[in-house]
């Protein structure tokens, strides 16, 4: 029984052992499974993402897929329609194939024409070259014609100086009438005669021009820069009293004059003769009026003032018509010609009054900048730190007398001149502060006064000056007018008076460097009728 016991309990113990070993086992795999299902859920849920972004995804491609089928569809239209058109146009091409071969046809003839009109224009080039060759050589032998012209007025010249002499001498002896009668000397205006005997009447040994002979005309003429008229005027002027009595009409009819400005040039020299009066802007030829277009900066009107032959007496004279037909058609070029022209009578049409590079000044004076050339204003533009923007002042028609004189020029006008943005505020204004010093503070403020008055009209680059149209009232008028009335210049003639915008002022205002267009309390009492001539000029 004792065995049996022991047997028992060493059986018990050898399976409870075996139960602790299972036991621990299972707990192994207990854990090592929920590992594992914890892993498989984690698969499961990342699985589940993917799932749903693959149907979103498939959604957006189910979209796209019917989109692409409805483009499909309307390409497939749109297919259709163009072979409808390409199915027209094939018959339209045959039609026209059709009528070129008609037209093919017809073409046989019109080949012949075409090689008769090629023939036609070789020869057209052929003459054109020989007329310019023609035209060469007769520039060549018309220079050679003037310096013989030249020539031939101081043996004129000498004739009638010995002519003179023997008369003197028959009259009262040689020794009591010229001492020096067997030496003869040559005067102060005989090393220039030719130009002389063209611009001042007095230099024509004391002759008349009425009693000038045709060739001292044609010589004259041609010295006068009017040379392409003396085949004409030797064909039909006599002497100069025939001169003088023609009407401008026969100008155009007798000598071909067709140049209303050439006319009038030559009815201004006439009229010097007539009245043997001698004006300083007659000794200004036309090649001086070309160089003072670049001193007021219009260089591109050189060619117009140059065929019309403007010279200094012309520029006196100038009107808004003239100016018309010289193609000038800015208003502003038209103000700056006519301050130009003021600065000129201010200084007694000296043609070395404007200046072209800097002095010594410092800080100069209004008047002194009244006188400043374009190309000075450029060099002031560049002392005062705006050197980008001077070379837009080439061709504005900007200098001293308009900066100072025209009311209307501000300092917005030539920021406007030189391409300035208007973003560039500080640049502006340190333009306003540099021009505020230049013009000096009356003529700032005259020009402030100018700005705010009432029905004022900017100035700008773009207005255009139109001639005046009459009307049938107005056409009996003509007839009464005056020819050298002088509300019709541009710049007045009568120096106690220049008048500018329509404004009368004294000339000593311009020689101040003060706009001469604003009028002062003063002025206004001392001329009573500029409020009225002020109102008639904005009318």
């Amino acid at each position: 029984f004792l065995k049996f016991i022991l047997k028992v309990n060493l059986q018990s113990n050898g399976s409870s052992d075996s139960y602790q070993q299972r036991l621990s086992r299972l707990e192994g795999h207990k854990e090592s499974l929920i590992l594992q299902v914890s892993v498989l859920t984690d698969q499961v849920e990342a699985q589940g993402v993917k799932i749903s972004d693959l149907e979103t995804s498939l959604v957006e491609h189910q979209r796209k897929l019917n989109s692409t089928e409805e483009m499909l569809q309307q390409e497939l239209l749109h297919r259709t329609s163009l072979e409808n058109q390409k199915l027209s146009l094939m018959g339209e091409v045959s039609y026209l194939k059709l009528k070129l071969a008609d037209m093919e046809g017809k073409q046989g003839n019109g080949t012949e024409r075409q090689h008769k009109a090629e023939g036609l224009l070789k020869e057209l080039r052929i003459l054109k070259d020989k007329v310019e060759h023609l035209e060469n050589q007769k520039l060549q032998y018309e220079k050679k014609l003037k310096a013989t012209k030249k020539c031939l007025l101081i043996i004129v010249y000498d004739y009638y100086s010995c002519a003179y002499r023997l008369r003197r001498t028959q009259s009262g002896g040689l020794q009591a009438a010229d001492p020096d009668g067997g030496q003869f000397r040559r005067g102060g205006l005989r090393a220039t005669a030719g130009p002389r005997l063209t611009r001042t009447p007095e230099a024509d040994m004391n002759i008349p021009f009425s009693q000038w002979t045709k060739e001292q005309i044609c010589g004259w003429l041609e010295d006068y820069g009017l040379g392409q008229y003396v085949s004409l005027s030797r064909q039909w002027v006599e002497n100069g009293q025939m001169l003088l009595s023609a009407t401008p009409q026969d100008f155009e009819k007798e000598m071909g004059m067709k140049n209303p400005l050439h006319r009038k040039k030559l009815q201004l020299a006439l009229r010097a003769f007539t009245t043997k009066t001698v004006e300083k802007s007659a000794e200004l030829d036309h090649i001086w009026v070309t160089r003072w277009l670049d001193d007021i900066g219009l260089p591109q009107y050189k060619d117009q003032f140059h065929e019309a032959r403007v010279d200094g007496r012309m520029i006196q004279y100038l009107t808004v018509n003239d100016l018309l037909t010289l193609k000038v058609t800015s208003q502003l070029h038209h103000l700056s010609i006519k301050c130009a022209i003021h600065v000129l009578h201010a200084n007694k049409f000296n043609p070395h009054c404007l200046r072209r590079r800097p002095g010594e000044e410092k800080q100069p004076t209004p008047s002194e900048v009244v006188q400043w050339s374009n190309h000075r204003v450029m060099e002031w533009l560049r002392a005062v730190d705006l050197a980008e923007y001077a070379p837009n002042l080439r061709g504005s028609g900007v200098h001293g007398g308009l900066i100072i004189l025209e009311p209307r020029f501000s300092s917005e006008t030539l920021a406007l001149l030189l391409n300035i943005p208007p973003q560039k505020t500080l640049l502006r204004r340190h333009l306003a502060t540099a021009f505020s010093s230049l013009v000096g503070p009356q003529a700032t403020q005259e020009k402030r006064e100018y700005g705010n008055a009432t029905g004022h009209i900017p100035l700008t680059t773009t207005a255009k000056v139109k001639p005046k149209k009459l009307g049938f009232t107005q056409f009996s008028h003509l007839r009464k007018r005056k020819p050298d009335d002088s509300a019709d210049y541009i710049c007045p003639i009568d120096t106690g008076a220049l008048t500018v915008n329509g404004i009368s002022r004294l000339p000593s205002a311009a020689l101040r460097g003060l706009s001469p267009s604003l009028v002062r309390q003063a002025e206004k009492q001392e001329q009573p009728g500029i409020k009225a001539e002020t109102n008639g000029h904005k009318q």
